[in-house]
């Protein structure tokens, strides 16, 4: 008896121990996924915040001297600042300094204390009424007399004692003398300019009204001296012909790209479009009518993105619009692809409100979409213009600035404003800009999007170029696609072929043939899928391109040879077949499939002559119309199929085999075939496991990586296809995250790809607990 109560006790500790242990291991589980869900959304969210703008320093300046601020800038460390005067002076100052009023200027291109930019005694003492920025850090200052300086503000670093200090410079590109922009030399009235390093364009309008272009081209580069006092250029002067009302009106505008190919000149509210590539004739591509509100609504001003494609116009009512050349049947042409509108909350009530809300100036980045802008009301609004996003809106100042500069990384500006109280006073403003992730947005994700140079709004997955033009296209739309394409081939291949051989080794088959087949099957899932893809993609694809006809009559000849095997089998005499012992029956069709694929393959060539001119791909191609890759659909539904039959085949197998002895005999015992107790009473009773088989393949499908990174030609198109490729969301993540910038939109949108894969997962679980539940409910009684 005393051991009877030991044996008890010891076995109530271990049940007891097993339950916890159990209970334990699946609350670790579900915290585990908790905590993998809880990741994703800490990536995640940063893409999706919205855009900050705070002000940092405000520094007080003496106005007295040096007169109208015409310029302005900074470093990309922050810590720099600028401004560029009427005066001919070019002033830093410290932005992270713990007193910047003390030590605010101090020597630029000299080593003397003085700030005058200008050494040359043709320059010097000029009053400047223009400086004219190009995408880079040149700006060009034009004074009254028409002379003109290119400069070069920039900054390096120094280290000594472990401490980093940036010094200021000014570097003279074309050397110190003033440069002859017109032949004439007619002051100018507009002024525009664009360089790289063999080639400078200006394009004016002088005093006079002629609209000129000269090109300044280096003999060797004007990046090989910092000071330009050696760079050798040729000049070549050119008068461009005035269309329309260019020749009786007056430009208020002229921008050029930067690279250097097109010429924006905006006269009122008409926008000409000059190509420059040629050196001998400067002809009119385009004219842009913008659209306006009303007639007493006009153009106000212009601006450049970056990339050289797109045109903003800002006009009077606060609208700007975006223009970019779109390929049509009648060839190239502008477009307004976008609007935005900066409204004045303040001044929507008041009667002067157009006049309030008019765009007095574009400021554009320097490497991404965003660009700026200021109303005469001095508000201030945020946009990007691929996903259309009003990114901010707000009052930097109480009075319109005299500058308006953004850092070269975006993430600051840089104002300078007269002070409201003492006109002899003005005030430098630095302010940090918090907008790292612009382009994204939910509608970019998911919905199309008209990107610069495409025909027509699309569904784009593209990250990376060899531009650095480039903008990142970040649909997941595609990826998403062809996640579900990829599943679904794979299933449509795997579902039958896993189905039928588990109900046939179940229910058909001998013991003894079933104890060596199903462990034999079950052993193809330890096989790794990356040799999968790579026999799929190295051997596989290139055997169907070859042979692609044959692959056709395989879905033919497979089915029709079992059949035509087994209505044989059936008419044999009893004799014959009871000399052949049960278990090796199946073994007779292995033969006949080897040889109904040897005959698919030896009539490819002849179907292929006869029907398809010898070339059955480039019949789908020319004749059809159907693009064809060589590592398609039909490839990855083929080879990921044979990864996921044995998860299904086992599954379903088990749920088959399980289902109790006496139904089926109960229902054999009533006088059914084995026909009808197998679709009325064992498939029935076991579908909530076949069920949940199919749902673990197409979970394990929409998971797979190796084999669609292999046997795909990765290319993230939206089309159903079967001879076209795609990239699934898995593969696109296992390529792109090694190369990905951590804390990037597109690091981060990767993890938002995989958190919609996590997603895809567990709603596909999700509706297969459910419906097997359902199922388990409803035959639990038979």
């Amino acid at each position: 008896m005393a051991t009877l109560i030991s044996s008890n006790r010891s076995r109530g500790i271990k049940n007891s121990l097993a339950k916890w242990l159990i209970t334990l291991g699946g609350i670790s589980v579900l915290f585990t996924l908790v905590l993998i869900f809880m990741y994703l959304l800490y990536v995640v969210k940063p893409i999706f915040e919205s855009a900050k703008i705070e002000q940092t320093v405000n520094i007080s300046i003496d106005s007295t001297s040096n007169g109208e601020v015409l310029g302005s800038g900074i470093d990309e460390l922050k810590e720099l600042a600028y401004q560029i005067t009427a005066a001919g002076n070019i002033d830093f100052y410290h932005l992270k300094a713990s007193d910047p009023k003390a030590e605010n200027q101090f020597s630029v291109g000299d080593n003397s204390l003085s700030t005058s930019l200008f050494v040359s005694d043709d320059f010097n003492q000029e009053q400047v009424v223009k400086v004219v920025n190009s995408f880079s850090e040149n700006k060009l200052l034009h004074t009254a007399k028409g002379k003109t300086l290119l400069i070069q503000p920039s900054f390096y670093a120094t280290y000594a004692n472990d401490t980093r200090e940036i010094i200021p410079q000014v570097n003279y590109p074309l050397g110190q003398e003033s440069l002859i922009i017109d032949e004439q030399q007619i002051p100018l009235s507009q002024l525009a300019f664009a360089m790289d390093d063999e080639r400078i364009v200006f394009v004016g309008f002088t005093k006079d009204k002629r609209l000129i272009k000269t090109s300044f081209i280096a003999e060797d580069d004007f990046s090989s001296s910092s000071d330009g006092d050696d760079v050798e250029y040729e000049t070549i002067f050119q008068k461009v012909e005035l269309f329309d009302g260019l020749s009786e009106g007056v430009i208020d505008e002229i921008k050029v790209t930067p690279d250097l190919s097109l010429a924006f000149i905006r006269s009122a509210s008409i926008v000409y479009v000059y190509s420059l590539n040629d050196d001998e004739d400067v002809s009119l591509k385009a004219t842009i009518r913008p659209t306006l509100d009303n007639d007493n609504t006009y153009l106000t001003s212009m601006g450049l993105l970056s990339g050289s494609s797109s045109v903003l116009l800002g006009d009077s009512s606060g609208r700007v619009s975006q223009w970019f050349e779109v390929a049509t049947d009648e060839g190239r042409q502008f477009k307004q692809i976008r609007s935005f509108k900066s409204d004045d909350d303040q001044n929507s009530s008041n009667n002067n409100s157009q006049t309030s809300n008019a765009i007095t100036a574009i400021y554009t980045e320097q490497y991404r979409k965003s660009f700026y802008t200021m109303t005469q009301s001095g508000m201030v609004n945020a946009f990007y213009t691929t996903s259309a996003a009003h990114l901010w809106q707000g009052q930097l100042t109480s009075t319109q600035p005299e500058t308006f500069t953004i850092a070269p990384r975006a993430n600051g500006l840089i104002v300078i404003v007269n002070d409201a109280l003492d006109t002899t006073k003005k005030s430098l403003q630095a302010f940090s800009v918090h907008n790292e992730h612009p382009e994204v947005t939910w509608q970019a994700l998911w919905q199309e999007v008209w990107y610069e140079g495409y025909p027509e709004p699309d569904y784009v997955w593209q990250s990376t170029s060899g531009s650095d033009d480039f903008e990142g296209k970040f649909s997941l739309v595609p990826i998403s696609f062809g996640t579900i394409k990829a599943a679904l081939y794979a299933m449509l291949f795997a579902v039958p072929i896993a189905l039928t051989a588990a109900i046939y080794t179940a229910y058909f088959m001998t013991p003894g043939m079933r104890k060596k087949v199903k462990p034999t099957i079950e052993m193809m899932e330890a096989l790794p899928t990356v040799i999968l893809g790579f026999l799929a993609g190295l051997w596989l694809a290139p055997l169907m391109e070859e042979y692609l006809p044959a692959i056709f009559l395989l879905f033919i000849f497979l089915p029709l040879a079992t059949l035509i095997t087994a209505f044989s089998w059936h008419k044999l005499p009893n004799q014959l077949k009871d000399k052949l012992p049960e278990t090796l029956a199946p073994i007779l069709l292995i033969p006949v499939i080897i040889l109904a694929t040897y005959a698919a393959f030896s009539l490819s060539p002849l179907l292929e002559d006869s029907l398809f001119n010898g070339d059955m791909r480039q019949f789908l191609t020319n004749d059809l119309g159907i693009n064809f890759d060589q590592r398609n659909a039909l490839v990855v539904g083929i080879a990921m199929g044979f990864a996921v039959i044995p998860t299904i085949f086992s599954m379903a197998e088990d749920a088959i085999f399980s289902v109790p002895g006496h139904l089926t005999s109960g229902s054999l015992a009533l006088g059914a075939t084995q026909w009808q107790t197998l679709i009325g009473v064992v498939l029935l009773t076991a579908s909530p496991g076949i069920f949940s088989a199919v749902m673990m393949g197409l979970g394990r499908a929409v998971g797979e990586t190796m084999i669609v990174l292999m046997a795909t030609g990765n290319t993230p198109i939206l089309d159903w296809s079967i001879f076209q490729g795609m990239r699934t969301l898995a593969a696109n993540i296992a390529v792109e995250m090694p190369e990905s910038e951590v804390g990037s939109s597109h690091y981060r949108i990767l993890f938002l790809a995989a958190f919609v894969l996590f997603i895809f997962t567990f709603i596909f679980n999700t509706v297969a607990e459910f419906v097997r539940q359902r199922l388990r409910e409803k035959y639990s009684s038979m």
